[in-house]
């Protein structure tokens, strides 16, 4: 089997198996949650990981296009399918016109503005009742296509799980092929990337592009599979979540952007039942991973397995 394929062919095996453990709907409902979240973290470590420019407002894209489904579906009855397809490709067009300027600036600057682009579009979905519901929310109709309604925790998971699968596939095709290398060069050194004659711009933008459509997709699935949605999710407090999945998993990994999302989507629930301290046990496990793990997750146990191989 392809070398590439061969990690993806035992995630699909790991997401057919893991339901064997699911003891009861609730299960299901975090895991399908955890496996979307990993949807935008690929995504947001495309942009962060491999190409270098950090964005603080991701959340406000995976919200537009939650609510591009729900306002569509319900406003306008829209197909759910088509919905999804035209949220995200305006969301594109959307990321395109804001990434042109935006990607100009670089470090801090390029943070602050990120955040800007997401703390607007949380206060448009707050304060523009008329179509979003404002802080009240919106109802968001259930998905149908091909004359199916998906209902209940277990479809939504197997959805998830293979919408994850087509974007790894597609994610792990895109490092390897030129324009992955274009990434690489563009974060090492936009002036290197140049003189190897990679224009830095058109590769940034690109990559901009395509995570924002992931975390509207994501958004839209979400939206659905939870039937209500409220501004909260384009919040600062979400994007910086994104970000600290990816960072937490491992930068520059996409194997490490889904461990991540995956951590941090299931450990606050696994750590619901002790309220006290809840948020102290989760500081202590992000900041103990950081400490002795400081390249994330998993590219410092996968460095730490080469060292053992190389040793015996």
């Amino acid at each position: 089997m392809n070398t590439r394929l061969r990690p993806l062919a035992m995630l699909a095996i790991v997401l057919a198996g893991a339901p064997l453990f699911f003891p009861n709907s609730y299960v299901y409902d975090v895991a399908g949650t955890a496996l979307l979240n990993a949807v935008v973290c690929v995504g947001l470590d495309l942009l962060i990981g491999y190409a270098g420019q950090i964005s603080l407002g991701h959340a406000g894209f995976f919200a537009l296009g939650a609510y591009g489904s729900a306002i569509l579906t319900g406003r306008w009855g829209v197909p759910p399918a088509t919905a999804l397809a035209a949220s995200a490709v305006a969301v594109g067009l959307l990321a395109f016109l804001i990434g042109r300027p935006v990607l100009r600036l670089k470090g801090h600057t390029l943070a602050m503005a990120t955040l800007g682009i997401g703390i607007i579009i949380h206060i448009v979905l707050k304060t523009e009742s008329w179509l979003t519901g404002g802080s009240d929310g919106l109802s968001v109709d259930p998905f149908r296509a091909f004359g199916f309604t998906l209902a209940g925790e277990r479809p939504w998971y197997w959805v998830a799980a293979v919408l994850l699968l087509a974007v790894m596939w597609l994610t792990g095709n895109l490092v390897d092929s030129p324009l992955g290398r274009a990434l690489r060069a563009v974060h090492g050194s936009e002036v290197a990337a140049e003189a190897a004659g990679v224009d830095p711009a058109p590769t940034k933008l690109m990559v901009f592009v395509l995570s924002a459509m992931f975390a509207s997709l994501a958004g839209s699935l979400i939206a659905h599979k939870s039937g209500f949605i409220t501004p909260d999710i384009a919040s600062f407090f979400r994007s910086i979540e994104l970000v600290t999945m990816v960072v937490l998993g491992g930068m520059a990994s996409t194997w490490g952007a889904v461990a991540g999302a995956v951590i941090l989507t299931v450990l606050p629930q696994a750590l619901a039942g002790i309220e006290d301290y809840e948020s102290i046990l989760l500081g202590a496990v992000m900041m103990g991973t950081m400490i002795f793990l400081p390249r994330g997750l998993v590219p410092s146990l996968a460095a730490a397995v080469r060292r053992r191989g190389r040793v015996s």
